[in-house]
């Protein structure tokens, strides 16, 4: 099995852009096929549950097989639960695996941005893959990233396929909140934030945005339940944006989101408690803002402390509230942790959340806010009375340095395989 770099990177290219946007996933993996003889190659995407990994297809007539399979129209989506096997290691050691079976070979290569882990690329090939071959695949399952975020902006294909659970309406508008990755390698820092939902959404979001040098992000949890909450967080989060795009302080954008949610909610009648933040990657000094929320926890040699901020009212509380925020001089190793009540409150109050944080530390970010998200369910679930959602940033205090990866991901910083 051979791979010519350049020429099927063309060939592939070439196959996408002529391909409708619902196409060009199997344009790729129809041209990738058949450079490498491969008896089948699928892309598998990771759906918003987080616990499984969706085979898209389209198929006019016959039936998809597989485990929980969906139709629409000719488009099927099988549903393959993760289960620690062969898939589920690709996704937290972000390298290829091989699996051997009968005379075939299975290779499973992750589809990764930045640390986003997008899906897989599933092949099953007549021979045993060369080394220099899986590196080359790997490569080729990183352009079908790119591919997969270009094209999703076109069609709703990729959106259904990773809806395992339908929404309702307040859950389309909570999810239009959230950033378009929930997970952000770069030199200094990785950070990922998750969102378990709770039964009647409860307006909870995080978001981020990376400037030249600057990392700026926010957690929120809107008053409430259901679309009224998520019209609240709708306008605190508008706000941020707004005001973080045109450049302004933190303190202008809390008090710009505070005027927003107190003039168009009501004062007092719907509020907003948030964290907001901003590091400054070049000295590793974090600012934040505490808006009436929970304390975020700091993670240091082993230790778990709230961080002590002042405090503020949330936002839309009071229209003429202040805000004041404090500097957090980040050292290399440090993880910040921050939530929202559902992680603490109700029943979720049964979940010992600092012993939790203690053992996930040695798990990528990625699979750190999932695995305390399962914790919570554990104690709380299977439906919450209301969102718990995370976010978790790490620092390494390597800007001037930069990221090192391959193939979309620092497999350095990669969660270690599952025992077993």
């Amino acid at each position: 099995m051979e791979l010519s770099g350049t020429s099927m990177m063309a060939a592939m290219l070439g196959a996408v852009e002529d391909a409708a946007p619902v196409d060009a996933v199997e344009a790729i993996t129809r041209e990738l096929a058949k450079a490498l003889d491969a008896r089948s190659a699928s892309f598998l995407i990771a759906d918003f549950g987080g616990r499984a990994l969706v085979r898209l297809a389209h198929a006019a007539s016959g039936d998809a097989g597989g485990h929980d399979v969906r139709r629409r129209h000719d488009e099927v989506a099988t549903v393959l639960p993760l289960d620690g096997g062969p898939m589920e290691q690709t996704l937290r050691t972000q390298e290829p695996q091989v699996f051997a079976g009968g005379d075939a070979w299975t290779v499973w290569a992750p589809v990764t941005e930045r640390g986003e882990a997008i899906g897989l690329l599933e092949l099953v090939l007549p021979v045993e893959p060369a080394v220099g071959a899986l590196v080359e695949l790997g490569r080729v399952a990183h352009l079908l990233g790119f591919v997969v975020i270009a094209n999703r902006r076109h069609t709703d294909l990729f959106e259904w396929g990773q809806r395992t659970t339908p929404f309702n309406l307040s859950a389309e508008i909570q999810r239009r909140l959230l950033p378009g990755a929930f997970t952000c390698e770069a030199g200094a820092f990785t950070l990922a934030g998750w969102l378990e939902p709770a039964a009647s959404i409860a307006g909870d979001t995080f978001d981020y945005s990376l400037a030249r040098d600057l990392l700026h992000f926010s957690l929120t949890d809107a008053m409430g339940h259901g679309v009224a909450s998520a019209l609240t967080a709708t306008l605190g989060v508008g706000s941020l944006r707004n005001t973080r795009r045109q450049g302004r302080t933190l303190v202008e954008q809390a008090q710009a989101a505070n005027a927003a949610v107190a003039e168009h909610a009501g004062a007092g009648s719907s509020f907003l408690t948030a964290v907001l933040g901003r590091v400054d990657l070049a000295s590793g000094v974090c600012t934040l803002i505490n808006a009436g929320h929970l304390p975020p926890l700091l993670v240091r040699d082993g230790d778990v402390e709230p961080v002590r901020l002042p405090k503020n009212f949330p936002l839309g509380m009071l229209p003429d509230s202040t805000f004041v925020g404090a500097d957090v001089p980040l050292r290399a190793g440090d993880r910040l942790v921050i939530v929202t009540d559902g992680m603490t409150e109700r029943r979720a109050a049964q979940l010992d959340l600092h012993a939790e944080v203690r053992r996930v530390a040695g798990l990528h970010p990625r699979e750190a806010t999932r695995a305390l998200a399962d914790a919570v369910l554990a104690v709380a679930g299977p439906v919450l009375a209301d969102d718990a959602t995370l976010l978790i940033i790490d620092w390494y205090d390597e800007h001037i340095l930069g990221r090192r990866s391959r193939s979309g991901a620092d497999s350095d910083r990669a969660s270690g395989r599952l025992p077993g």
